[in-house]
């Protein structure tokens, strides 16, 4: 079989499921009648939720008798861990653009990773259809940002399309070409990206690139295979590494891709890009190969993490009504599953052994995780993002984790966003047009200073500006940044809120809970106008007489609190507060439940 496997990398929102999609019904994968989702390849819940791909995912195409293996990837810099893994897998890249925002932080980062592989890359002009395209001039900043992360000639000799993937075409020539389907983009995959270079008489082996758990077939390794041929039934071994046997066992099932379904094949050759069951204790970065083989496949080394949450168990008042999940023994047991299958978490238990420190890319990946969490019934309390210090080992100086931020903003509102990431110690590298009235901002910021950032950002910009972040490198620590400026509310007692008592607080500050919803002592109600915390009473009534009607207390009118979404309470909270997560709330709250304790832990504070 004449193949083909290529990757699709780009900043997040893009098109590349759009196109994905386009690229499966133009090659055939689907019946004519066939109903099929928009964005099929991203089949996760939250990815339709939330309208960005999560997971690395692999399909197939056929066409003209060459079959095209094609993984879409993620595009939000907190995923980049999926993205790095799955490069190892393919011959080629098709990096997709949009004609109107250009390169953004994301595409540099997996396009630096792909170069540096030596992938010859395909670029995609997508969106050429906007209002706002501007093709030619997003086609010369590739060549710079190519130029820029050292490509070779022969890399920044690259074939370019113009391409609009939501109505299936593309072209070479953006004035005068044919736009009716997406045949130019299929062929120039096959003249372009070379055929696997792969040994198939040698004996059998495959670097596993992801995993998942089937419920009937236990473990899936999906790879691509580097050498010889692989059969159900046959015995295979994994290796570390370093080359250790971690475990020997048979191959109960092999499964090709095949359009958006999984089929099992009776043999699938070198250069396919397959899933395996049968083995218990492999995982990412094992080699899975023939009993013969000893030397494993070398692994691509992942990023480090730069941010850490604690996932401790839930010791609320209120802890255990919603999630049936709550013990200390099954959070442990979920992480650890979740940081097999994604090289880019690191769990570390605490030394009372009730939290867990979960360590990742970012504020999103782990909002995610908490997410897929609690959907499973789970109940979790979590302390503020912390940044994962380093220190030099030659000077000794303790660095911190710095991310390139990239900002387009209308010309009014950048003033107030170079004053607010100025207080956060943020640099400001570069300020240019970039066309519509926007102004294009880019600075080197701490992680630690942007943590909620975003939420001040989108108020300060009325909505309209676009943030993309990624990370950039470790630079000396840049000295204390302050945090919230505003205190809290607390509840002094447990109950429900009564709307009459809320009415009365307004004018303390905008409350974060509705009337009727329960409450205990130490939870956080509503945000201070001032810059201390208040404890206040939300379970007092009215008093009520014999002279005024008792139903005129039914018609207070209480201004809407603020929802609070799980991202946002995450990088709302201090350090001595935590978010309460369970299945159907998010409470936020103080990690001291008891006002007594928190003023003798803010003695000891003071003292020490």
């Amino acid at each position: 079989m004449d193949l083909r496997n290529i990757a699709i990398i780009a900043h997040v929102d893009h098109g590349k499921t759009t196109l994905v999609d386009a690229l499966l019904r133009q090659s055939g994968a689907f019946r004519e009648n066939q109903q099929v989702a928009e964005r099929a390849m991203d089949s996760n819940d939250l990815e339709r939720e939330r309208g960005i791909t999560i997971l690395a995912k692999a399909t197939s195409v056929l066409w003209d008798g060459t079959r095209i293996n094609i993984v879409d990837t993620p595009g939000h810099a907190d995923f980049g861990g999926e993205v790095e893994r799955i490069l190892s897998m393919v011959d080629g890249v098709v990096v997709l653009v949009d004609a109107a925002e250009g390169p953004l932080p994301q595409t540099k980062f997996v396009v630096g990773k792909a170069l540096k592989l030596g992938l010859r890359p395909i670029v995609v002009i997508n969106k050429v259809d906007r209002p706002d395209a501007r093709a030619h001039e997003v086609h010369d900043e590739i060549f710079d940002l190519f130029a820029s992360l050292d490509a070779s000639d022969e890399q920044l000799d690259f074939p370019t399309l113009f391409a609009s993937g939501r109505n299936g075409w593309a072209t070479d020539d953006l004035e005068n070409g044919e736009r009716k389907d997406l045949r130019p983009l299929f062929e120039l995959v096959r003249r372009h990206v070379p055929a696997p270079k792969v040994d198939p008489d040698a004996p059998f082996t495959m670097l596993a690139t992801t995993l998942e758990a089937n419920p009937y077939l236990g473990r899936l390794l999906t790879g691509r295979i580097a050498s010889g041929k692989v059969r159900p039934n046959m015995s295979i071994k994994a290796l570390s590494r370093d080359g250790k046997v971690i475990e020997t066992g048979r191959v109960s099932k092999v499964l090709a891709f095949r359009g958006l379904e999984r089929v099992g094949i009776e043999e699938a050759e070198a250069g396919d890009i397959v899933a395996l069951a049968g083995l218990q204790e492999a995982t990412v970065a094992d080699t899975i190969c023939d009993p013969a083989v000893s030397e494993a496949i070398p692994a691509q080394p992942i990023d480090p993490p730069t941010l850490a949450m604690t996932f401790s168990v839930n010791d609320s008042p209120l802890a255990g009504r919603e999630g049936d999940k709550v013990t200390s023994r099954m959070i442990r047991d979920r992480l650890l599953r979740e940081a097999e299958g994604n090289v880019a978490l690191r769990i570390t238990p605490t030394p009372d052994g009730d939290a867990f420190e979960v360590a990742g890319r970012g504020e999103l990946q782990l909002g995610i995780l908490i997410e897929t969490m609690r959907r499973e019934g789970f109940e979790l309390s979590i302390s503020r993002p912390r940044v994962l210090f380093k220190s030099d080992a030659v000077s000794g100086q303790r660095l911190e984790p710095i991310e390139e931020v990239v900002i387009d903003v209308d010309e009014e509102y950048s003033g107030a966003v170079v004053q607010k990431l100025s207080e956060r110690k943020a640099d400001l590298i570069e300020m240019r047009p970039s066309g519509g009235g926007k102004t294009r901002l880019v600075f080197h910021a701490p992680s630690r200073g942007l943590i909620g950032y975003i939420s001040e950002f989108l108020t300060d910009t009325r909505g309209t500006g676009v943030m993309n972040r990624l990370f950039h490198g470790y630079a000396p620590y840049k000295g204390p940044i302050a945090s919230r400026h505003t205190g809290v509310l607390i509840s002094n007692g447990d109950g429900e809120a009564v709307a009459y008592a809320l009415w009365n607080l307004e004018d303390r500050g905008p409350m974060l809970i509705d009337a009727g919803v329960p409450v205990y002592q130490g939870m956080i109600i509503g945000e201070h106008t001032r810059g201390n915390d208040l404890e206040v009473n939300v379970l007092k009534g009215k008093q009520l007489t014999n002279i005024r009607a008792a139903g005129k207390d039914e018609a207070v009118k209480l201004t809407p609190p603020i929802k609070m979404t799980l991202e946002r309470a995450l990088s709302y909270i201090n350090d001595e507060e935590l978010v309460e997560v369970t299945p159907k709330s998010i409470r936020l709250r103080k990690r001291l439940l008891d006002p007594n304790e928190r003023k003798k832990a803010e003695r000891q504070a003071a003292e020490g």
